[in-house]
């Protein structure tokens, strides 16, 4: 197929994309128009998609920002950025190799310092099979839990009997919990959000002022706010409450399918209570009834632990990788001054 055969708009029209979303079974918010506009907010990142149109009249959208330069090879381009979940290519029906290989062929042609894509988790074997020789590989490993016959079938039949246990558990600890769309509850996620970064930083032996400077550029409160503004009822703020204190909570992007994006806790309250279970317990049962079919559980990268509570609830690991197209090895210059900077202040892994 000649690239004069296929017809690029850029960025894609709204009405084809949201179109193309519906179409495709492993849709997540993150994937969706809004989402890239939750992005957009900040002067960074502009819109980047592409809507891709086959000889054939098969549709494609690839959700997509860039972060520009002073010249067009200094350009970035992310389907999405860092810290912003997964994206990927939507296809009606879903994605098939060819229409992978398609958009790669046209990406490499492309201007740009590097391209970067994180593609639907359940889309992940299709992306093995067709990204090719010279592109940079990330492996990664996200949690899927199917929700086909209902709340009641995967409470029974996915559920392991240590999740219904600990979610019994949190049920007798008094705990009141709330569901958010307005944002109301941001700043009090954000609060738990900022006591986790700090824990980490202690376990992971890396100066806590670093972390904080991190997440202010990565993760602040501006983010949870805006997402909370653009997505309104497709964004959702679990909190567990003790005695009106902030216990553990969670961010759930919800429309055909549910995106478990963040979450953050008072580790020892979470852990007496076992609020967590409670919470995706509950995000599940929402997700169920209104009618998703997945409850993506995001990424679980090599903790055995995270990997285990996640099972727990019934969902399956999904090997997948992040791709990038490079003009000069980013990744590997990154990744190498990521390690002296580890090296030099004692970092470990947890």
């Amino acid at each position: 197929m000649g690239e004069m055969d296929i017809e690029i708009i850029r960025p894609a029209p709204r009405r084809e994309w949201l179109e193309i979303s519906r179409e495709d079974p492993h849709t997540l918010v993150s994937q969706t128009p809004a989402w890239i506009d939750s992005i957009t907010r900040s002067p960074m990142y502009r819109d980047a998609s592409r809507l891709y149109v086959l000889p054939s009249g098969r549709k494609l959208v690839l959700p997509m920002v860039e972060r520009f330069g002073f010249l067009p090879w200094l350009s970035v381009l992310e389907s999405p950025p860092s810290g912003w979940g997964i994206g990927g290519l939507l296809a009606p029906g879903g994605v098939t190799t060819q229409d992978i290989s398609t958009v790669l062929a046209d990406l490499s042609n492309q201007s740009f310092l590097y391209a970067a894509i994180r593609p639907n988790p359940l889309d992940g074997d299709r992306w093995a099979v067709s990204s090719p020789e010279g592109m940079v590989k990330i492996p990664r490993v996200a949690h899927v839990l199917d929700l086909e016959g209902g709340f009641s079938q995967v409470w029974s039949k996915r559920f392991e009997s240590a999740a219904r246990q600990n979610i019994r558990h949190a049920e007798r600890a008094g705990l009141d919990i709330e569901c958010d769309t307005t944002g109301r509850l941001a700043p009090v996620f954000y609060k738990l959000f900022k006591q986790s970064i700090e824990r980490w930083a202690t376990q992971q032996h890396e100066p806590v002022w670093l972390a904080r400077l991190r997440n202010q550029s990565r993760d602040p409160l501006r983010k949870f706010k805006t997402i909370a503004d653009v997505l309104g009822e497709n964004s959702r703020f679990w909190i567990a409450f003790l005695n009106r204190q902030p216990v553990a909570g969670i961010l759930v992007l919800q429309g055909d399918n549910a995106y478990y994006t963040r979450g953050a806790m008072d580790k020892d309250l979470a852990g007496r209570t076992r609020a967590n279970y409670l919470l995706h317990s509950l995000a599940i049962e929402d997700a169920c009834r209104s009618g998703c079919r997945y409850y993506q559980m995001g990424e679980t990268g090599e903790s055995p632990n995270l990997a285990r509570f996640k099972q727990r609830f019934g969902s399956v690991p999904h090997a997948y990788a992040e791709y990038r197209l490079e003009r000069v090895p980013v990744t590997s210059i990154n990744h190498s001054a990521r390690q002296l900077v580890k090296k030099m202040i004692g970092f470990k892994d947890v």
